[in-house]
């Protein structure tokens, strides 16, 4: 059992940590109610397609919300693009990008306000901060006969972010989406795969790049998806 004292220290040492689903989802507990995690991970069902994709896929749908979250507690913020530069993201970035938002109900909901609270807690325990600016995106990434899926078709890479975490919701009839994690040269650090709802990746993205292999279907015949939260957190937000 990750105690969040074993996970800071993890995370400081290696630059990443993964985290077991029953870890996980008891560190979750501690933290704050997780009652409304059925509807909250029903609404990957609802997600608009992602248009920026600059390798012509359209296997990845998503929502997007922005928040400011601080000890006075998670504030969501009005709609705004989500931009990376080139320097992070050589596939699609150096643009803004407008997605479709998080649903209030689910931005309100506790169980993203628990998630949210619990990387703040963990978060400040590496690199203290008054306030985060913090991203949330909602990702479904589709596999179909004869079309793989692409978790990060930009390859290996950072976010350009202090810290990020993965928490898978929900993966159906795929095979492979192995997350490897390296460091600033390349080296290989270690290699895990998110497969039961709650299991979950939590990176220093200063230190490490990561990447995920695309998935496919394990039966061709019926469509497979790989549903994860991703929350990148960024030092610097102003309450």
């Amino acid at each position: 059992m990750h105690t969040l004292r074993q996970l800071t220290d993890q995370i400081r040492t290696d630059g990443y940590a993964f985290v077991h689903a029953p870890d996980m989802r008891a560190l979750l507990a501690e933290t704050g109610p997780l009652t409304d995690w059925p509807a909250f991970a029903a609404s990957w069902d609802d997600l608009g397609p992602d248009t920026y994709m600059a390798d012509g896929g359209r296997y990845r749908k998503r929502r997007h919300a922005v928040f400011v979250v601080s000890t006075d507690g998670v504030i969501r913020q009005p709609p705004q693009p989500h931009y990376q530069s080139r320097d992070y993201n050589t596939l699609n970035g150096g643009i803004e990008r407008w997605f479709a938002p998080v649903t209030d109900a689910v931005g309100a909901g506790l169980s993203m306000t628990t998630i949210l609270t619990f990387c703040q807690q963990l978060f400040d325990r590496l690199t203290p901060a008054r306030s985060w600016h913090v991203e949330v995106h909602q990702f479904r990434i589709e596999a179909r006969r004869g079309q793989e899926g692409r978790p990060t078709p930009e390859g290996m890479h950072r976010d350009g972010v202090d810290h990020v975490l993965v928490l898978l919701v929900n993966r159906r009839n795929i095979a492979s989406g192995v997350t490897s994690v390296h460091d600033l040269t390349g080296q290989a650090l270690g290699e895990f795969t998110l497969t039961a709802p709650f299991d979950a990746a939590l990176v220093d993205d200063a230190r490490v790049m990561h990447g995920v292999t695309p998935v496919e279907p394990l039966d061709p015949a019926e469509p497979g998806y790989r549903d994860v939260l991703v929350v990148t957190f960024r030092r610097g937000a102003s309450a």
